[in-house]
């Protein structure tokens, strides 16, 4: 995996300068594929040079069993391998005695690509799924006690960059089996048509139909395990930068950034198969059941083939009429003027208004009134609304009633007689109190 903090010149640079190449023939190909087998299968952790050539003289004579001095074939292909860093001694004893190998990482990749098959299914992905999300919950329990750098390193940095990037880089490696594997599918589906033409309809449409759903499910896992994954990356990323702990955020942003990859590659090949589908699905249906004989598209072919030597030659006859011209009356065009409103000074001048004075007054009044012993509501409102303007007298009177109540507790006798006002025109409930709770209460 290629980190984001390479230096893309000074890697291109140092590979130039050091004449990097990688040439494998057919042999020694072979030879690696068998060495990774027997290193898999004895659990060998590293082949001596003797092993390495018994090994090969049992490659060569499956293979090549009429070459000549299979031996120093041998040593010039370890030597080879050796050379093109695919092989690579692990002991120190130098010429003192016979060494022990082991593949590179290059050579590893190398046979898996050739050999291994990693293709993105529907359970593997499932699987894959799953432990990334274990992972990354582990990461965050581990990311909210973390209390130092070191502790963040270690229980959260690390596990990012190795753990949980070896299993996005393994969702990403078995995505480009699945992409191999589809292209197998086309050239199948492709040879299919050539051998047996409208005998080979059926067959095509199953593997169409069973890719699609492959792809379907796929893209659906990767749709709804990803919004949970992010969601986890976020709250890592959340308490990184809380902590100020800037390794630990943009790991967690790269891996984001891998998630986001790898979920985009659901889409966009199954668009890709989409758009394959359909026209694998045109031309079942508009050329191999229109012809399922094969014998349009052969006389076609060999009117092609042949178009040189024919007496009548054919060609297409174009029609090319110019189109008559209709000319439209001409009309001189009115210019209307737009409809505008007078500019107008919509600003309004700012008058003055005296402070209304009288609420304040009219508290002031029934508080006096209360202390000098009125023991009645007729009483007060009599003695208040007197002084005040004959025509705010009926909207004070309620005002009077509501300061009253507030100031003092009022007998609730069952029935209340209803007075007439000699400073107004108006009738009112009589209401009584003790004068001991006065403005008191």
């Amino acid at each position: 995996m290629v980190h984001e903090q390479t230096d893309l010149h000074l890697v291109l640079g140092k590979l130039s300068r050091a004449s990097v190449g990688l040439v494998i023939e057919p042999a020694h190909l072979c030879y690696l594929v068998a060495l990774r087998v027997r290193a898999e299968h004895g659990n060998f952790a590293s082949l001596t040079g003797e092993q390495l050539t018994d090994l090969y003289l049992q490659v060569c004579e499956l293979i090549e069993p009429d070459a000549s001095n299979p031996s120093k074939r041998a040593t010039h292909a370890i030597q080879h391998l050796r050379d093109q860093r695919l092989l690579r001694r692990v002991d120190g004893a130098g010429v003192v005695r016979d060494g022990e190998f082991t593949l590179t990482q290059l050579a590893v990749a190398v046979v898996d690509f050739f050999v291994a098959d990693e293709t993105l299914t529907r359970v593997s992905l499932v699987v894959l799924m799953r432990a990334l999300i274990s992972q990354l919950g582990t990461v965050l329990v581990d990311a909210r006690k973390a209390q130092d750098e070191q502790a963040w390193r270690a229980d959260v940095v690390e596990p990012l960059r190795v753990t949980v990037g070896d299993l996005v880089a393994g969702i990403e490696r078995r995505q480009r089996g699945m992409d191999a594997q589809q292209r197998e599918v086309r050239e199948e589906i492709s040879a299919l048509l050539l051998r047996d033409w409208f005998a080979a309809v059926e067959e095509c449409e199953a593997l169409l139909e069973k890719t699609s759903e492959t792809l379907s499910e796929l893209n659906e896992i990767l749709l709804r395990d990803s919004a949970l994954l992010h969601e986890q990356l976020q709250d890592i990323e959340q308490l990184a930068m809380d902590a100020e702990v800037e390794a630990a955020v943009e790991q967690a942003q790269r891996v984001q950034e891998h998630l986001e990859r790898v979920a985009a590659w659901g889409g966009e090949r199954q668009r890709a198969w989409s758009d394959y589908y359909q026209y694998i699905q045109r031309f079942l249906r508009g050329v191999v059941r229109l012809d399922p004989d094969r014998a349009v598209s052969q006389r076609l072919r060999d009117q092609l083939a042949g178009w040189l030597e024919l007496e009548r030659r054919f060609a297409f006859v174009v029609a090319d009429e110019p189109s008559i011209r209709l000319f439209r009356e001409a009309r001189s065009r009115v210019e209307r003027a737009p409809v505008t409103r007078p500019t107008a000074d919509r600003e309004r001048a700012v008058v003055l208004v005296s402070e209304d004075l009288l609420p304040m007054r009219l508290e002031e009044r029934v508080d006096e009134a209360l202390a000098s012993g009125c023991e009645s509501l007729v009483e007060v409102t009599q003695r208040v609304l007197h002084e005040m303007p004959a025509t705010q007298r009926y909207r004070f009177a309620g005002r009077i009633a509501a300061l009253v109540a507030e100031r003092v507790q009022v007998r609730a006798p069952h029935e209340r007689e209803w007075c007439r006002l000699e400073s107004a025109p108006m009738e009112i409930e009589e209401w009584a109190w003790r004068s001991d709770f006065g403005g008191e209460s």
